[in-house]
């Protein structure tokens, strides 16, 4: 019988090249959206790619709106932003930022 071995790609060929060689020490990881709209597939990718990254490797991952246009960005999508990120497995815990201070904090 053969063993099964966790499947890799280059993303994570890096960063344990990173951190072998101490170019790095930790893994820490973001989803930075604009909220002027609701989530879509591709930004699922990215919030399942980047969480899971930071889970396998003990790190942090960090929600941080990138709220920067405030003639398009919504309070209303925010909201909906968090709680889909939530309902994908992401915790962020205390790690939640804006990139401006035009949205309550």
């Amino acid at each position: 019988m053969s063993e099964t071995s966790t499947p890799s790609n280059f993303i994570r060929t890096l960063i344990d090249g990173h951190l072998a060689d101490g170019r790095y020490d930790h893994v820490h990881t973001r989803f930075p959206p604009e909220p002027n709209g609701y989530l879509h597939i591709g930004h699922a990718k990215s919030i399942l790619l980047n969480y899971g990254l930071a889970q396998a490797y003990g790190g942090q991952f960090n929600l941080r709106f990138d709220d920067t246009n405030p003639l398009k960005e919504e309070q209303e999508f925010i909201d909906a932003i968090t709680a889909d990120v939530k309902w994908l497995g992401g915790d962020w815990e205390d790690r939640l930022f804006y990139a401006s201070d035009y949205f309550e904090q």
